[in-house]
């Protein structure tokens, strides 16, 4: 839980970034194309070439749905939403975290469902903003990056169960997730890019070199090998914690009103959510041991 807990620190300043100087200014598909090359870069020294080749086009599969058709939905809906309204339907991650590994698991628990439900009623109470008239595209938009980002992580973290990679670095084949990131977002870019806005100003560059070196390359890795570390209600729950975090940087950098009781409540939810998971598994065990 400490390496989501880092994640989600850096990742709370990735809305603003992308709302307040990318979306509307700069093509999304090139934006996503820069940021997924520079994470690409990072990994490229400690890459093992000479893994299997199945496991080399899982791991770019993986990467392929996890960031890049993610990115490609999250850049367009800011187009369609303000930044709070991003971070208020990122609610529903938790529950495609659950469900979609339960469902590879071939098992069904509700109580990891009822602790991802408690959290997304939290991550709502904090941020319930008014919706404005193209919320319905912004909406699906966001939807689409969420099931691509839980079905991603869910997949990396049953794929590191096999007892041919759950002992090798981490570093050494998370390249290939973003070579196969950087795959699909060229082929976007070329398809569908808009070349008369790729020149990004110094404050744009910075913001991509941060979204793409820290954010993504940094961020991305941290966040997958936490999520094989983690169950999956630990992690369900740890996707929401971002938005009280997104909120408040919001507040401090940029002024954005907030309601304190509202996010007080809904971070407290949270909490719970994850100190009933906490207690779930503690029954759990005592139940095997006994």
């Amino acid at each position: 839980m400490r390496l989501l807990s880092i994640v989600t620190f850096i990742w709370a300043f990735s809305f603003s970034f992308i709302g307040v100087y990318l979306a509307g200014k700069l093509d999304s598909y090139f934006a996503v194309l820069v940021r997924v090359a520079l994470a690409s870069l990072i990994f490229v020294p400690f890459t093992n070439f000479r893994l299997k080749t199945k496991f080399k086009l899982q791991i770019m599969g993986i990467g392929i749905i996890q960031i890049g058709l993610m990115y490609i939905f999250f850049y367009k809906s800011f187009l369609f939403l303000s930044v709070p309204e991003v971070l208020l339907f990122t609610i529903l991650t938790p529950i495609y975290v659950t469900i979609i590994y339960d469902i590879l698991k071939k098992r069904f628990n509700p109580l990891y469902v009822l602790t991802a439900l408690l959290a997304v009623i939290g991550a709502y109470i904090i941020k319930s903003t008014q919706i404005n008239p193209n919320f319905f595209t912004g909406f699906l938009m966001v939807q689409g990056a969420n099931i691509c980002f839980a079905l991603g992580q869910v997949l990396y973290k049953k794929l590191l169960e096999n007892d041919e990679l759950k002992d090798m670095k981490q570093s050494t084949i998370f390249g290939y997730f973003h070579y196969g990131a950087l795959l699909i977002s060229l082929v976007a870019f070329l398809l569908f890019g808009n070349f008369e806005k790729i020149t990004p100003s110094p404050t744009q560059w910075a913001v991509l070199l941060w979204l793409g070196m820290v954010a993504s390359g940094l961020g991305y890795f941290l966040w997958n090998k936490g999520a094989t570390q983690a169950d999956s209600g630990v992690l369900a729950i740890m996707n929401n914690a971002v938005i009280p975090l997104g909120l408040i940087v919001n507040l401090v950098i940029w002024g954005r009103g907030i309601n304190y009781q509202a996010l007080f409540i809904g971070g407290g939810l949270i909490l719970l959510a994850l100190l009933l998971h906490y207690q779930i598994l503690k029954r759990a065990q005592r139940n095997l041991a006994t």
